[in-house]
């Protein structure tokens, strides 16, 4: 009874996590509507982490599900598209007869990209995604407002045509959402070597300013790691250098705590078998068959 109710218990974690990335997602076009595009931002930001998360618990946990699949794609299009098209509508698109076809784009882009991720890598540890993920387009929006208001950015970027820099970046990420570039997974990290530990301490940096600057540190950062997939894609692609293996397949790089793990042959580890025969009595006046 007791191992029933739990194992339902960690069934429910990663739908709990879905729904969670719905809820602000949901309470993101709900603050874009009341015009609290920095709340909206921040909103966005959690239904991303809900988002990393669920589908973490369910490859450890082992509870994933072809429902769960489903469902995390269909709250990841509102979630990571609507909600920052509705913030991009009511910034910039809101005055224009026919501008709002970019944010239908965007959308558009972003059910393409969630439908062909179904097929291809849902449900499956990856190496790298396969076209931009929805999660960092919709980020990548959403953060604008609050790196606006920035200090930085009134005093050395106010100047530039945002409205149609914006729109044209909208558009580029849809068409990166449908696209074939390869973007990395996070990083694993560990303390054996020289690349784990600065993959480590990148990642502490990381914490450090999405809690102390994240106004500052988001928008800029998300954009440095959109232009690294395309600049590595055009690099690969002139110098005429494929990956050493296809990053598509859903296979899992082992870090170095499952380098330590092998594939254990309990017969080794039982005891030896003896072998015993039993001693056959031997008859009144007679022998034994064996003699």
């Amino acid at each position: 009874m007791n191992r029933g109710k739990l194992q339902r218990g960690v069934i429910i974690v990663p739908s709990a996590l879905t729904l969670g990335n719905l809820f602000f997602g949901v309470w993101a076009i709900v603050s874009a509507a009341r015009a609290d595009f920095t709340t909206a931002a921040w909103l966005i930001v959690v239904a991303a982490t809900a988002d990393m998360l669920d589908g973490r618990v369910a490859r450890v946990t082992r509870t994933g599900s072809r429902f769960g699949a489903e469902l995390d794609s269909l709250v990841d299009a509102i979630s990571f598209g609507v909600a920052p098209a509705f913030i991009i509508y009511h910034l910039f698109l809101a005055d224009g007869a026919w501008s709002w076809t970019v944010a239908f784009f965007y959308v558009t882009a972003t059910a393409i990209r969630l439908a062909r991720f179904n097929i291809e890598q849902s449900g499956h540890a990856k190496v790298a995604f396969h076209g931009l993920p929805s999660p960092t387009a919709g980020m990548t929006l959403a953060t604008f407002h609050p790196f606006s208001q920035t200090p930085f950015f009134q005093e050395h970027l106010s100047g530039l045509p945002w409205p149609s820099l914006i729109i044209g970046l909208m558009l580029v990420l849809g068409f990166l959402m449908m696209s074939h570039v390869l973007y990395p997974v996070v990083p694993k990290f560990g303390f054996r070597s020289w690349r784990g530990v600065l993959t480590f301490l990148s990642m502490v940096a990381v914490v450090v300013a999405v809690f102390t600057i994240p106004a500052m540190f988001f928008f800029p950062a998300l954009l440095i790691y959109i232009i690294y997939g395309v600049a590595k894609a055009l690099l690969l692609g002139f110098f005429e250098r494929l990956p050493e293996r296809d990053l598509l397949l859903d296979t899992e790089e082992l870090d170095e705590a499952d380098e330590e793990l092998r594939e254990i042959d309990y017969e080794e580890l039982a005891p030896p078998r003896r072998l015993w025969f039993p001693q056959r009595r031997h008859r009144a006046g007679g022998t034994s068959p064996d003699e």
